[in-house]
This record gives structure tokens, sequence and C-alpha cells, in this order.
């Protein structure tokens, strides 16, 4: 089988203008079939707030009320989206942004209120992996923002995290897929301000003994969950790096 490299890109990598340049540099370097799914948390956060909308988190999930959803729209859909696409451009990558709506590429349903209404949060029930095939054999490179829909009208805010692992698990019947999880920090970190505490491989009991201790927490949590399900599910590698090292492989391996 072929290879896909599928990057998901979010944090200060997609607000931090001279690091997302970086990053469309190392990944334009990428040869064969690849695409790229993004986040924009802080940005829709920085904007919400000037907009005067609170935003509340819980465990690095966004709740999303109707208000948060107009947000995230425009700043997912929109702004970071197009800022990846007519970056990807200027380097003569064919990339075309996308979000789960167009081509009904990824149908979710609104997650069921149990704990915690997390609002118009989607829950991925569909990945539509022939149009996403389509558009690689034509050597076209999808940028994928994190909305979906439930095919009655409504947008629904799904995690990035979650859009790229069930994207590459869909995928994976098809290709040879390498998911990376790309991020401001080297890998998993026992701490998060010494870049030299880096954890070179992560399996799934060591996650659950620093998730309970809280080394593990916040954003990393939902990534290395959406992770390990891809794993799973037959990808056939998942990394957790920095834009610097899409190219080398250096970061944490999940095993």
């Amino acid at each position: 089988m072929d290879r896909l490299t599928i990057i998901k890109v979010g944090g200060k990598v997609v607000e931090d203008h001279q690091l997302l340049e970086a990053l469309l540099d190392q990944f334009n370097r990428i040869s064969g079939y690849k695409m790229l799914v993004h986040g924009g948390g802080s940005t829709a956060t920085e904007i919400a707030r000037k907009l005067g909308i609170e935003t509340k988190m819980v465990d690095g999930r966004r709740i999303t009320d109707i208000e948060m959803l107009n947000v995230v729209t425009m700043v997912y859909g929109g702004l970071v989206n197009k800022n990846i696409v007519a970056g990807l451009q200027a380097r003569n990558c064919n990339a075309l942004g996308l979000t789960g709506a167009d081509l009904s590429l990824v149908r979710a349903k609104k997650r069921p209120v149990k704990e915690i209404d997390y609002g118009f949060v989607g829950d991925v029930e569909e990945v539509n992996s022939r149009e996403i095939r389509l558009l690689l054999n034509e050597n076209v490179v999808p940028v994928i923002a994190p909305l979906t829909h439930d095919g009655k009208g409504q947008l629904l805010n799904t995690n990035a995290d979650t859009m790229a692992s069930e994207i590459a698990t869909e995928l994976s019947a098809y290709y040879n897929i390498f998911l990376f999880f790309c991020f401001e920090k080297k890998g998993v970190l026992l701490d998060e301000k010494d870049e030299t505490s880096m954890i070179y491989e992560l399996d799934s009991a060591l996650f659950e003994k620093y998730k309970e201790t809280g080394i593990i927490s916040a954003g990393m949590i939902p990534k290395l969950e959406n992770g390990f399900r891809a794993k799973r599910k037959g990808v056939k590698e998942v990394l957790i790096t920095n834009h610097q090292n899409i190219a080398t492989g250096r970061g944490t391996r999940l095993i």
C-alpha cells in the first residue's frame, strides 16, 4: 500500500506566524500522499473574548453553545483554514481547504448530554474515505478544519485530534498511515517546562498512570486517547512531535 502522512497541527503552531511558516515548509517537503488536519483553539478563545463570549473547557474539550459554534465556524473554517491553504499554495502545494461538511467528508452526531452538556459538539459517525481518496489521487492536499455536520443541516464542533484519528483509521484500509500530532513541544513531557524530559515511547498503561497522577492533563488527554485508538485500529505509526521533527521521526511514539 502507498504511504499517506496525516499531520494534525494545533496549539501555538497555528497561531504563531513564524511557527506556522516553519511547519508549512516542513509539510511541503513530505513526499507522497499527505493531508493536514488543524485546530485553532486559542485563536477561537481570543476572538470569543473580544466578542464578550465566555470560553468553557472540560479536560481539554470546548463547551460549544450556539454563540461559540458561530465563533469556531468562523475561526476554524475561515481564518485559520484559509491562512494555511494560502501558505501552502505559496509553496506550490495544491491545497484545498475543507470542513467535514464539505463533500460530506465527516458526519457526526451531537454528543448526548450526560454528566456534562457539551452543546454543539459532534462525535464522529462516518468518514467519507471515497471523496478523500479521489482528491488524493488528483494530487490535491486536503486541509481539514475541525467542523463536522449531522446530515440535517447542523454544523458541529469536533475535536481536531478526533478528526485526525477517525480519518486516519478509515483510510488505513487503503494506505499505510503515518499519523503525526504536531504542536509546539518535542513530544510528551514528564515536566512540561523541561524539554529534556520527553517520553520516547508510551503505551496505554503508562498513559493511564500519568493521567491519574496529573503528569498528562488538559489538551494532551484527547490527543493521546485518539492516538491510541488509531493505533489499535490499524494506523501504522502514531507520533507526538513538533514541526521541526516531522521529517526526522523524533518524538513520542505510541506503542
